[in-house]
């Protein structure tokens, strides 16, 4: 007995001893767990005891491309994907509230009827689906609309609203315009795609991430909003484009395009004295006969310029003091070189014309004049054209642009008629821009600069980099030539090929081109099949340029110009340009002296001449509580006096508009005749004549 009672005393100690460990480890896990926090996460994935956590990045918006007045271009658009967890919501709440969120749904996006929402709720909450669509691709906006909405704005817990992570897209907000311009940025498993100024300016748009913590929780990693290291936004690109000039040259361009159902074309306008591209439109035709920017002709196709070629040919010979731009050459309808004919267009025949004549009417004479200069030295023409700058590429800042094509006597593709073709611009590739970067240095006196797509990089307020002008020459040749060229150019458009685009606003210098290429299976086709480039490039106004501008067709057909197809569109683009933009005219009233007389005021109603008369900012006086008035000019303001309209009387409504002349006569029951326009300056009836319904009143109006 005394030894069964031993046993039990050592139990219940033992069991207290037990119960007192026990007691001891859960205080010490206790203070352990609240000493412990969140551990502080560098990289890579780390654990505290209980919370699974790791460092993610954290990326900034990335920058926008705006014009050079600070229009978006190219954006980031912040959407999100809502779902729905039907399954949680109280049984009440839904039966209750289910028709009310429908409806509101349904209001808000327009995809499906109140009933079908509702319906699809139903079906996914009977077969207990936790992960139910209920739209994609929602702003932000309409995000947080959603959340104030019946049984959503529960939470997600109890009112079953799920939204993803924020998706930021990059929206171009004018559609095609500028569209292979702007570009893009890809990565894919071979590298990076950079094409366009997206692509150029990449590192600057996407700025630096940064690190935040996520924790790991059932349905995967959640960003905790603690921040490891803050990210650098991204900067914004201004460009050199105008959004109004280049809607203008993108829809005169598709014109064109449409009318002779070409197969591509591009425009460029660039700033004569900075260089500045202000639009850049490249369309090219698809299978349904529509037109995209699908690739940037302008700076990456390279072709043969044909006749535009031959103001480098001129400039060469005046360099060179191998001709007199007012000798008289003998022209014919076709030249035969070793065996290869130049025709002239339309087999023209012009008789015996000045070197300046056969440029304006643009005659292919000047490849005899060429060649009879240079046949004993090509290599000396050859070399005059480098120095240009016509064999070397301009440097552009977005990828794509080729090295101009300019065979050299020696070379494997020099042949002995080459001095003839490449005079007249044929055995010698350009691409639109590089043509263009030339002929802008005529209006630019000489100084050849290099075309520019970017102006400026900011972050915020602060500016990261500008771009100034870049000077690639700075005297193409000398001075006298270059006034013999411009008067080449403003002749061409008198009297020459360009003569019927004149303005009758402002005068244009440029010149006409038409050159027979190849087709897709690399052959020159036949009548009616042959494949023509179209071109015309010049500068406008012709006094004090302000801009240059380059337009490139490339179409099927016999009928195919530079001046009837591509100059139409430079000088609709011109016009447009130059008419629709107020910097480049003076105001017809700087020096006007204001008049101190008050404008001539009709009578009427007390609320709509006050309101008129205070968005003017004209002082007056009214009558109190008088509906209709009557005003005279009284020191130096307009004062309105009450008008006669009796209630039982015909009223006076003489000086009154017909609207108000009528409404006043109507309302007393007598009816109208109006003849003339403008205010009433008689009527048939006296004013205060006793009214007398269904009768008519005359108002004679001027």
């Amino acid at each position: 007995m005394q030894k069964d009672k031993k046993d039990i005393v050592w139990k219940v100690y033992l069991i207290y001893f037990g119960f007192f460990c026990l007691m001891l480890m859960v205080i010490f896990k206790t203070f352990a767990i609240q000493n412990e926090g969140v551990s502080s996460v560098l990289e890579g994935e780390q654990y505290t005891e209980k919370i699974p956590t790791k460092t993610i990045p954290r990326y900034p918006r990335k920058g926008e491309i705006l014009d050079c007045n600070r229009t978006p271009l190219l954006t980031s658009v912040s959407s999100f994907d809502i779902y729905m967890d039907p399954t949680v919501i109280d049984q009440k709440v839904f039966d209750k509230d289910l028709e009310s969120l429908c409806d509101k749904l349904s209001t808000l996006f327009h995809d499906k009827s109140s009933q079908d929402y509702a319906l699809m709720i139903r079906k996914a909450r009977i077969n207990k689906r936790r992960f139910v669509t209920i739209q994609k691709r929602i702003n932000n906006e309409q995000r947080n609309l959603l959340r104030t909405y019946p049984i959503f704005k529960l939470g997600r817990n109890k009112g079953g609203l799920i939204d993803t992570e924020e998706i930021i897209e990059r929206k171009r907000p004018h559609g095609e315009l500028l569209k292979r311009t702007l570009g893009y940025y890809q990565k894919n498993k071979d590298g990076e795609l950079k094409v366009g100024i997206e692509g150029a300016f990449h590192s600057y748009l996407v700025g630096e991430p940064g690190l935040e913590i996520a924790q790991k929780i059932s349905t995967g990693w959640k960003k905790t909003g603690q921040i490891v290291k803050d990210a650098i936004e991204g900067a914004n690109i201004i460009t050199t484009f105008d959004k109004e000039i280049q809607e203008v040259a993108h829809s005169e361009l598709y014109r064109q395009l449409k009318i002779n159902a070409a197969i591509s074309g591009s425009v460029v306008v660039m700033d004569v004295k900075t260089g500045y591209v202000r639009a850049m439109s490249n369309l090219t035709r698809v299978e349904n006969g529509e037109y995209y920017e699908l690739y940037n002709h302008a700076v990456g196709t390279k072709e043969v310029p044909g006749s535009t070629f031959k103001l480098a040919s001129l400039m060469a010979a005046l360099e060179d003091n191998k001709i007199d731009i007012n000798s008289k050459v003998e022209s014919a309808r076709s030249y035969d070189y070793f065996g290869e004919t130049i025709n002239e267009a339309h087999n023209n025949y012009y008789g015996t014309i000045s070197i300046k004549e056969a440029f304006e009417l643009s005659s292919n004479v000047i490849s005899k004049v060429i060649y009879q200069a240079y046949k004993n030295e090509p290599t000396t023409f050859i070399d005059r054209l480098k120095s240009f700058g016509l064999s070397s590429p301009l440097g552009l800042d977005i990828a794509g642009e080729p090295a101009p094509t300019l065979y050299s006597p020696g070379s494997p593709q020099w042949w002995r008629g080459s001095l003839a073709w490449v005079s007249v611009g044929y055995d010698v590739q350009l691409t639109p821009i590089q043509t263009l970067a030339f002929y802008n240095s005529i209006a630019n006196d000489g100084k050849l600069v290099k075309p520019q797509f970017v102006q400026e990089i900011v972050r915020g307020t602060e500016t990261v980099k500008s771009f100034q002008p870049i000077v690639l020459k700075n005297q193409i040749c000398s001075n006298s030539t270059l006034q013999i060229l411009k008067s080449c150019l403003e002749g061409v458009m008198k009297k020459g090929t360009g003569k019927r685009l004149h303005s009758s606003y402002f005068d244009i210098a440029g010149k006409t081109g038409t050159a027979e290429i190849l087709n897709d299976n690399l052959k020159y086709g036949n009548k009616g099949e042959k494949r023509y480039l179209a071109s015309f490039v010049g500068y406008f106004p012709v006094k004090n340029p302000i801009y240059s501008c380059i337009v490139t067709i490339t179409a099927n057909g016999d009928n195919i110009y530079g001046a009837t197809v591509s100059g139409t569109v430079f000088s609709a683009i011109a016009n447009k340009v130059y008419a629709g933009s107020l910097k480049y005219h003076k105001a017809i009233n700087e020096n006007a002296i204001k008049t101190s007389s008050f404008p001539k005021t009709k009578d009427g109603n007390r609320e709509d001449l006050a309101r008129i008369l205070k968005k003017l900012r004209i002082p007056f006086k009214m009558a109190n509580d008088n509906e209709w008035l009557f005003s005279k000019n009284e020191n130096e303001m307009l004062s309105f006096h009450q008008r006669f309209v009796g209630k039982k009387t015909v009223p006076n409504v003489k000086g009154l508009s017909a609207k108000d002349a009528v409404y006043l006569i109507e309302n007393t029951g007598m009816s109208t005749s109006i003849i003339g326009m403008g205010a009433v300056k008689k009527q048939s009836v006296p004013p205060g004549t006793p009214i007398f319904r269904g009768g008519l009143i005359e108002l004679t109006l001027e």
